[in-house]
This record gives C-alpha cells, sequence and structure tokens, in this order.
C-alpha cells in the first residue's frame, strides 16, 4: 500500500515528464532527433503495459474499476439457446430451432466414425402456459412444416408419411398439442398390450367362424401361446423334408421284411419301457431306423444293431440322463460291442447330416389333443391315452409310412373320439382347424387304425397292447366302438 501511495504523489507531482519507461531504442532515438518521447507510445507498448499493469493493480485503481463496473454492467452471457422461460417473443420457437439446428450442422463426425443413416430430430418444448393462446396455433403449423421438411431432408428415400406430434411422442415423450388438442394425447402402447390385442384380434376371427381358441390363456409361459401358430407352421412344413421313403422295402431292403420291422420296433417298445424313457424317444428312434433304411442296404444280422444305435442317438437328443453304450449292448446280450454301436452310430449321423430334430406323430399329437378337449368341462384323460395308443399301434405297422405324421395324429384322435362317444360327430371346425385337415382326408388313416384297434388275435406284437393294458393307462387298449367309423364318411 506505501509503495502504491507513493507512485500516485510522485505522479501528481511530475505531470510533464513523461510516464512512458525509456529504453535503450527510445533513448538512442532522442540522442539522435534531440527531442523528447511522444506522450502517446504505440499501440504494441502500451498493450505491453497494460498487460505488465494488470499483474499489480493499486488499490485506487481497484476501487475506480470497482465503481465503473457498478455504474456501468457488462452484458450477461446467454447459452445458445437462451433463456425462454420468461421471455415472450413472436419467432421465439423458430429461433430455438434454428439455434438447435445450427449446433447440429457445426458438428461435423470424426473420420472413420459410424454414421447412423436415419437421425432424429432434436428435442423441442415449448410452454403452452408462456404462449398466447392466439400464437399456440401458429406455432403448432410452423413446427409441423418444419419437422416435415427435416424428416425429409434426414430421409429422402424413404418416403415417409408420419405425423410429428406422434415421432415426439414416440421418441421424445412428449408432444406439443394445440388449444384444440388440449386434451388427447397420443397413447404409448407397451409389448404386453401390443400383444393382447393381436390375440384380442385373433380370438375375435376366430370366434367368428366358429373355432375355439385353445391359446386363450397365453399368461402361462410354459404353453408358448403367442408363437404355438408359428411352430407349428414350421413343423409342417418340415414332416415332408424329413420323412422315410414309403416303399424302401421294395425298393431297396431284399434280406428283411416287413414283419422283421414290426418286431424289432415291438421289442424297442419294451426297451424303452425298461429303461423309462420318454414316448418321443421312441417316436424319434422308429424315424431314424426308416430313414435309414431308406437309402442304406443292410443285412438282418445287422438290424437289432440299427435298432439300439437309433435308439441311443434318440436318447442322447431327448433325454436328460440317456442310458450308456454299455447298457445298450447288454440289452442286446452282448450281441454287439460297444465299437460295433459307435461306429453305427457315425454312420447314421454322417448319412443323416445330424439332423435329428424331427416333427414326429407325438409332437403334432399334444396339440391336437388339447384342441379336441377343449369342448369338454373337465378334461379326459381316457382320451389322451387312447388316442397316444392308437398313434404307437401305426409305428408298428409299415403301411403307415404314407402317411404324414400329421394326418396320423389327427386319425387317432378323430378315432379316440369316436370310440368314446358314438352319439356325436368326432370332427368339428376347431379341430379342423388346428390339424389342418379335413374330415374327408382322414378316412384311409382312419379305417387302417380301425383294423389296427379291433385286429388283437392275428397281431404277433403285442408289447404296445400290453403296455396300454395297464391300470395307470386306464386300460384303454381293451376299448372297442360299438358302431363302425365307416359309416361316418
Amino acid at each position: 500500500m506505501k509503495h502504491a501511495v507513493m507512485n500516485n504523489e510522485n505522479r501528481s507531482s511530475n505531470i510533464g515528464e513523461p510516464t512512458v519507461r525509456i529504453t535503450r531504442a527510445r533513448a538512442k532515438a532522442l540522442g539522435s532527433s534531440s527531442g523528447l518521447p511522444p506522450l502517446h507510445p504505440s499501440a504494441k507498448q502500451n498493450a505491453r503495459h497494460v498487460l505488465g499493469g494488470n499483474l499489480k493493480r493499486a488499490a485506487s485503481d481497484n476501487n475506480n474499476l470497482a465503481e465503473n463496473s457498478a455504474a456501468c454492467p457488462q452484458p450477461k452471457k446467454r447459452a445458445v439457446l437462451k433463456d425462454v422461460t420468461n421471455i415472450k417473443c413472436d419467432n421465439l420457437y423458430i429461433n430455438c430451432i434454428n439455434a438447435a439446428r445450427g449446433q447440429i450442422v457445426g458438428c461435423q463426425p470424426r473420420k472413420g466414425s459410424l454414421q447412423k443413416k436415419e437421425k432424429v430430430a432434436p428435442a423441442r418444448f415449448v410452454q403452452n402456459s408462456k404462449v398466447p393462446g392466439d400464437r399456440r396455433a401458429d406455432l403448432v403449423g410452423e413446427m409441423k412444416k418444419i419437422e416435415v421438411e427435416e424428416i425429409q431432408e434426414v430421409s429422402p428415400a424413404a418416403n415417409l408419411t408420419i405425423e410429428p406430434t406422434k415421432v415426439n411422442a414416440r421418441y421424445m415423450g412428449t408432444a406439443v398439442r394445440s388449444s384444440t388438442e388440449a386434451d388427447s394425447s397420443v397413447p404409448m402402447i407397451s409389448p404386453s398390450d401390443r400383444e393382447d390385442g393381436m390375440l384380442r384380434v385373433k380370438r375375435e376371427n376366430l370366434d367368428d367362424r366358429g373355432i375355439t381358441d385353445i391359446d386363450s390363456k397365453h399368461k402361462d409361459p410354459l404353453m408358448c401361446s403367442l408363437y404355438a401358430d408359428d411352430i407349428y407352421s414350421n413343423l409342417y412344413a418340415r414332416q415332408v423334408d424329413r420323412r422315410p421313403v414309403a416303399d424302401y422295402m421294395e425298393k431297396l431292403q431284399r434280406d428283411i421284411t416287413h414283419g422283421m420291422r414290426g418286431i424289432l420296433i415291438d421289442w424297442l417298445v419294451e426297451v424303452s419301457e425298461e429303461y423309462r424313457l420318454v414316448p418321443d424317444t421312441l417316436y424319434l428312434t422308429v424315424n431314424l431306423i426308416d430313414r435309414f433304411l431308406s437309402e442304406n442296404y443292410i443285412e438282418k444280422q445287422k438290424l437289432q444293431l440299427l435298432g439300439v444305435t437309433c435308439m441311443l442317438i434318440a436318447s442322447k437328443y431327448e433325454e436328460i440322463c440317456a442310458p450308456r453304450v454299455e447298457e445298450f449292448c447288454f440289452i442286446t446280450d452282448n450281441t454287439y460291442t460297444k465299437e460295433e454301436v459307435v461306429q453305427m452310430e457315425s454312420r447314421i449321423l454322417n448319412y443323416i447330416e445330424f439332423q435329428v430334430s424331427v416333427p414326429t406323430t407325438k409332437k403334432f399329437l399334444r396339440r391336437f389333443i388339447q384342441a379336441a378337449q377343449v369342448s369338454y368341462k373337465v378334461p379326459s384323460v381316457e382320451l389322451e391315452f387312447l388316442a397316444n395308443y392308437l398313434a404307437e399301434l401305426s409305428l408298428t405297422n409299415y403301411s403307415f409310412l404314407k402317411f404324414l405324421p400329421s394326418l396320423i395324429a389327427a386319425s387317432a384322435v378323430f378315432l379316440a373320439r369316436w370310440t368314446l362317444d358314438q352319439s356325436d360327430h368326432p370332427w368339428n371346425p376347431t379341430l379342423e382347424h388346428y390339424t389342418r385337415h379335413k374330415f374327408s382326408e382322414l378316412k384311409t388313416a382312419v379305417l387302417e387304425l380301425q383294423e389296427l384297434q379291433q385286429n388283437t388275435t392275428k397281431c404277433m406284437v403285442n408289447a404296445i397292447r400290453e403296455k396300454y393294458k395297464q391300470s395307470k393307462f386306464k386300460r384303454v387298449s381293451d376299448l372297442r366302438s360299438s358302431k363302425p367309423v365307416e359309416a361316418l364318411f
């Protein structure tokens, strides 16, 4: 402080003296011209002096600066979009849009960065309480025009026709509403609501045709009701591609007969009961046997080896705990070694190209039984067991290879309903819709199934009949229809 006061006093006493620092260059210039230094120094030196003086400013200078700043306040810096809360301007909304657009245009993407094909328009917020009522409609109209132009600029080849307010509601969650649309809002549709709407429309279409919706209990995730139609559409297409040749016995196989095949499958039924395998394993085993025999010649000494190997592959695919290779060798009384089974397994898998997933009769039968029991107040256990019994009878008969698995499943349900109740027709629009087979298409398969059902003395394979004579299956193998089913056709 003392030095600052002394400097002020010295300056006030020596008013006429130059206040500029005399350097060597200036002294040399003074000596040559014999004159005084200029009263106003150059701009460069003045700026240097000012910068140097700012580092150590006197107290009086600080006070004067404070007084001057109080008398002339500096303008407050604002953001690019400005504060729109307390300002009323006719072109307020347009200015905000232009400012935001200038920011987006000014930011160029770096080289090598991924550029998105589509851009979302920036968020726009308009407070209706701060905008006059007569001007609000004009702002909404201008906003719609600008948003349509921006959408066309971003994706000119898309040819999108989207309402601007819906775009804002979808991406920003906020929609600008005019005075006439003050009470209306754009609903936000959640995935669950969309699924419920789709199921509701589907159910209404089915009710118009007299079809009962079996997927109405869509809240149960184990039913997969939302995807059931798509799943079975895929199964219907694949059952044609991965089916065996219907007459391979006559064309290729000369050492085995229809009876040998039936005896093999009847023995495999006993094996599946011994190891408590699921029914899907048995159906897949028979499918693998027929697919391999369709294009591969085999001797009758290797037929049992083919059967146990196909059951081994099916068990690995369907079972949680599949039996070991040694167990299948033991079940054949060690007729085949482990090396022979493994070698046959490799041969089968290479032939089918590891396409083990096959739509068998059992897969269709589950859904058809569910459709058949919709009209019942209480689910019929006898109907389910009898339909499964008739479908398994078709496995042992070589002549059923000419039918599709879905047709065999539909015929088994048809005959089971007729066996249990002859008072009503066994086919209805619900079954026709879900099985995708008309009543007239089932005639041949139903008649052959009924012949197998009634033929109890001449048949040499009885493992399936003995299996369904058990009390846990309600002894459905003993049931017969009192009226012939042929009268229905």
